[in-house]
């Protein structure tokens, strides 16, 4: 049976209650977590390289290390209390991936990448999506151009508040119509009073840090964007973003790294560059490990990758910012790389499935689309598939 066909498996669904909380608990207490451990999520168990289809827990590590070398009290255990099997996975460094000021400008690499050789042979070394600039530097992009100025602006161009270096616009969206609903979702109906360009916090709103009104910038002042002449949005309002140590990880309830920008109409446009518009969105009880996706951006412009984990709870380095633990989240295999932060990740017909923003060498973290959908309010797609 070939990979693919194994990863179709039994394998939506989410963590237990049980298992969740004993993860918390036993692999990030407070106190003493455990060495290297940086997250937990629902999985599927590999054995040799190969997913088997068997639900698991998966255990986020920075890198693995030899049962043999470890301390007793920091080896995971074979499975949950609830039965459930284990399996440890290595993501090295997890970084939000804006693009990098002290890179020089002919380096795109995204935080961490200089560790692609120690952890990209893991587990999803056959899976995941080559960094493009590891073919020839930034002339392995010139052809796309989603550096440059564009108006309207297509979905996967550069973009960013102008205190920041660039990210890349996800998409246009707009406030709930009347009669929209949450859950059950349901689109409202009416004439949309305001449109939006959607990206990260850390993209648009400078993790916190930028001023509501402030300009956006398209491309983004890395790529040579300039305010006033390329501002093409500002900054409507964000989710804010718990970062440690200001606020204990354990206290942390982040879901979306999510932000939004008043925009013109005519200046912004759903169509990802090279993909097309979003035709749905999908609620993430139907997102499902070994689901195929992809999304355009900035950085590594088209990639296409697999879903590892879902219901992942990750530990994300933002630099200066501090750290922010998030919950409920998906990963990928590695579709990534810095400057792609705010990019639209989709199925390969189109249905979002979640915003990117964060990633390492191996693993790319993504928001679940409801979940953006639902504390912003807006209107990603009108249809649900």
């Amino acid at each position: 049976m070939s990979q693919p066909e194994l990863m179709r498996g039994p394998t939506g669904g989410t963590l237990s209650d049980s298992a969740r909380q004993q993860a918390s608990n036993d692999f990030m207490r407070r106190d003493q977590p455990l060495a290297n451990v940086v997250g937990f999520g629902h999985g599927v168990k590999w054995s040799n390289g190969t997913p088997t289809g068997e639900p698991a827990v998966l255990v986020f590590v920075t890198q693995k290390v030899p049962e043999s070398l470890l301390p007793e009290r920091d080896v995971i255990p074979r499975q949950m209390d609830d039965g459930t099997p284990t399996d440890i996975v290595a993501v090295g460094h997890v970084a939000a991936q804006r693009q990098q000021s002290k890179a020089g400008r002919g380096d795109v690499r995204g935080p961490m990448a200089y560790e692609a050789g120690a952890a990209a042979g893991g587990q999803f070394a056959g899976l995941a999506q080559p960094q493009l600039e590891e073919a020839g530097g930034l002339g392995a992009f010139e052809p796309q151009l989603l550096k440059r100025r564009m108006r309207p602006s297509p979905s996967g161009f550069s973009v960013g508040n102008v205190r920041v270096t660039a990210g890349t616009l996800g998409s246009v969206v707009y406030d709930f119509l009347p009669g929209a609903a949450v859950d059950p979702p349901g689109p409202g109906l009416g004439v949309p009073a305001k449109f939006y360009i959607l990206s990260n916090n850390h993209v648009l709103a400078d993790s916190n840090r930028a001023q509501l009104g402030s300009a956006i910038v398209q491309p983004g002042v890395f790529d040579g964007g300039q305010d006033p002449a390329d501002r093409i949005a500002t900054l409507d309002r964000f989710i804010t973003i718990q970062f440690a140590p200001q606020i204990p990880l354990e206290r942390h309830n982040n879901v979306v790294d999510a932000a939004l920008g008043t925009v013109d109409f005519q200046d912004a446009t759903r169509e990802q560059y090279f993909s097309g518009a979003p035709r749905a969105w999908r609620r993430k009880a139907n997102v499902a490990v070994g689901d195929l996706v992809k999304k355009s951006g900035r950085t590594t412009n088209i990639s296409f990758g697999r879903i590892i984990s879902v219901d992942a709870t990750i530990d994300v380095n933002y630099g200066t910012a501090g750290t922010a633990r998030f919950k409920d989240q998906i990963l990928t295999t590695n579709i990534s790389a810095g400057g792609d932060s705010g990019s639209l990740v989709t199925s390969f017909d189109n249905v979002a499935l979640g915003l990117l923003f964060a990633g390492s060498s191996t693993v790319t973290v993504v928001n679940h689309i409801e979940n953006v959908r639902a504390l912003l309010r807006v209107e990603i797609a009108e249809q649900l598939a």
